[in-house]
């Protein structure tokens, strides 16, 4: 990794520029007017001794209770990280609050092995093991067990991925092929973030947000009980947020967005819960389209159900289904889509130590694509299914320090037809704090209606006759294929120090490319293609250290090698499709450090350092950022806190914006100040 340079030292001497000091006591003037509104719904203003009673029990937890955390995401069954065979980590709620991110792509940030590059105000590229790209294609999203993946792109809308951030329970991030059971698309990871129930958010919250970049965020959540074991709460939320730096001023990556939404939780005895939630929202943003700028719109809702009971004998059965309705309409195109998702699983305990788990699902999307003059997808209305069904088996042995897992998981999509996901686990507990692990797995990524079936106008070429250029899907587009090799070792040495360690190797094949132009007539065609294969290979190391009571140190380092070839000639036309894209468009060395400082009672002070190094692919050199909070608790509901972002430089580049004769976007040095009030019952 290249030394790190001397900006590392250098941290807030040019931030305190006079432009942005005068932009500093304007938040700062806007946010103490709320101390005027505060008596009017406090209802008593208590010293901060009492601040740890209204604290989350997440922030009182030791390395070691840490390391017990039940996480579902690997096996959609509650188990020990101890216990787990992959490569699985877990964001708390107490992280993310004091991060200081006010978004859900940011948060991920914190996570080992996890590849976040920020294109513009409005985008991000995301990725896991060397698979950063626009839309996180082959990594799975979960919101509460609801897949936000879109089969247009085979990816991620992140701008309407959002979320009330203090409702965040936790985010569970499982990095490679290990959570199989979830389906297709998940061959890179699943990142699984799941909110709080709705009696964890009893009584009121109120904050109010304004800074340079995030010009305002403003939210509301009020919680409370109706009867016997039923508890709800609501919520809503909008935010302004302004453009990213442009080196030509055309600042038009600035957008808003609202929402809305409802839990409801009811216990109807100790062993059956039922859940059911929804969110609506909307918002738009401009969008560049050659020399003009229009307006980007989405909108879209959801609603979940969940049915959960257990039998006496350690079985249990798990329901789940939901209905999700999103509208885009972009300058270049438009897309309704309606997804009905069902989930059925049991788990079967056949013996003490020896379980079995079985599942089947249903994912009906009909959906309904709005051509430009320049893109399109035939046939413009469709409907994508995909069905899969899983078994898996789980034996213990050695007293409960042996454990053996195989499984697979089989699907069919109207895309590729039949694919089959088989995984194999080993795990040893040699004591209680320590734990090695193995797996084979075989995942795909199934194709997207993009790659099958799209249409884009590249333009007339100057011959007699006219040629007209276009890039065609390719309707024989196969799943893309991994086969993946992992392994980890997790230990705490001591109350204060946990380590986590982590290697893999995967090869992969299949991977969409462009193939050589096609002539027919005055038309001249280049097809999807699945000619680029090879191997990523690299580790991930994630220490954390708690010095003391009030001051703990945690951190990782990445390593990623990628070594791609093509089994057919092919075209570099574009940010993805290549061996060079491929390549060079995650970065090999990933090193992060997180400190957080509790000052006495009232005060928290929190610093997160990263250095990235360079994405060739993307024309983006190695980079180095500084996160600063400081949050102080006058009283133990209300909290205000000052956060600045990007502190090393005034803007520094992420990611390309997927067009070699654009510029890329900077991400400009940013400062915040939020105002938060929340009332516990």
């Amino acid at each position: 990794m290249k030394t790190l340079n001397t900006q590392f030292v250098r941290t807030v001497g040019e931030f305190w520029k006079s432009e942005n000091v005068s932009r500093i006591i304007l938040l700062v003037s806007v946010c103490s007017s709320f101390f005027v509104i505060y008596p009017c719904f406090a209802t008593r203003a208590e010293s901060a001794g009492s601040d740890q009673s209204a604290t989350n029990p997440l922030k009182q937890l030791t390395l070691e209770q840490l390391g017990s955390i039940k996480v579902t995401t690997v096996s959609k069954e509650p188990e020990q990280i101890w216990k787990t065979a992959a490569a699985v980590f877990v964001l708390t709620n107490e992280d993310i609050r004091r991060s200081g991110a006010t978004s859900v792509p940011e948060v991920l940030r914190l996570v080992p092995g996890v590849e976040v590059g920020r294109i513009d105000s409005n985008q991000w590229a995301i990725g896991i093991r060397g698979s950063e790209t626009n839309f996180s294609k082959g990594v799975l999203v979960l919101i509460d067990g609801r897949s936000v993946y879109t089969p247009l792109f085979a990816g991620v809308y992140w701008d309407v991925q959002d979320l009330v951030i203090e409702d965040i329970l936790r985010i569970e991030v499982v990095r490679g092929p290990g959570a199989t059971v979830w389906g297709p698309n998940s061959a890179d990871g699943v990142i699984n973030i799941i909110t709080k129930k709705a009696a964890e958010t009893q009584g009121a919250l109120v904050s109010i947000l304004g800074g340079n970049v995030d010009h305002l965020i403003a939210q509301a959540r009020y919680g409370g009980t109706v009867g016997h074991g039923l508890t709800y709460r609501v919520y809503g939320k909008g935010f302004v947020r302004g453009p990213e730096f442009h080196a030509d001023h055309n600042n038009f990556d600035n957008w808003h967005q609202e929402r809305g939404g409802f839990r409801v939780d009811w216990s109807r005895n100790p062993h059956t819960d039922y859940m059911l939630e929804g969110d609506i929202y909307g918002g738009s943003s401009p969008a560049e389209t050659g020399t003009a700028t229009r307006i980007s719109s989405v909108s879209g809702g959801d609603i979940v159900a969940r049915w959960q009971h257990a039998f006496a004998n350690g079985s249990d059965m798990h329901l789940e289904g939901y209905f999700d309705r999103t509208i885009r309409v972009d300058p270049l195109f438009g897309e309704t889509r309606n997804t009905v998702d069902l989930d059925f699983l049991h788990r079967l305990r056949v013996a003490e130590r020896h379980q079995i788990s079985y599942g089947v699902g249903l994912h009906w999307s009909p959906n309904r694509f709005i051509p430009s003059a320049v893109l399109n997808v035939a046939p413009n209305v469709d409907t994508d299914h995909i069905h899969t069904g899983f078994v898996e088996d789980e034996i213990h042995f050695l007293n409960d320090r042996f454990l053996l897992t195989v499984g697979a998981k089989l699907q069919h999509n109207n895309f590729s037809g039949f694919d089959i996901q088989p995984t194999g686990r080993v795990l040893w507990n040699p004591n209680p704090h320590q734990s090695f692990w193995a797996a084979i797995t075989r995942a795909v990524t199934t194709p997207s209606r993009i790659e099958e079936g799209v249409q884009i106008f590249g333009g007339e070429l100057p011959t007699t006759p006219p040629t007209f250029l276009f890039v065609s899907g390719n309707p024989r587009f196969r799943s893309e294929r991994l086969l993946g090799y992992e392994g980890g070792y997790r230990q705490l040495f001591s109350p204060k120090l946990y380590l986590d360690v982590n290697v893999f190797h995967n090869n992969e094949d299949h991977l969409q490319s462009f193939g050589l132009p096609t002539a027919a007539g005055n038309r001249l065609s280049i097809f999807y293609e699945n000619a680029i294969a090879g191997s990523v290979n690299g580790f991930e190391i994630a220490p954390s250290w708690t010095p003391s009571s009030w001051w703990k140190l945690s951190g990782s380092y990445s390593y990623i090698g990628i070594d791609f070839h093509a089994n057919a000639p092919g075209l570099d036309i574009s940010s993805t499709g290549s061996v060079r894209t491929y390549e060079g468009s995650s970065p090999a060395h990933l090193l992060r450090i997180q400190s957080t400082f509790n000052i006495r009672k009232r005060f928290e002070f929190d610093q997160s350092y990263s250095y990235v190094s360079a994405l060739p692919a993307q024309k983006i050199r190695s980079y180095q950022t500084l996160d600063t909070r400081f949050q102080w608790k006058p009283y133990r509901d209300l909290s205000l806190s000052i956060v600045g972002q990007n502190l090393f430089q005034p803007y520094h580049y992420e990611w390309g914006t997927g067009d070699p004769s654009e510029a890329p976007i900077g991400i400009r040095r940013a400062a915040y100040v939020k105002l938060g009030w929340e009332s516990s019952r």
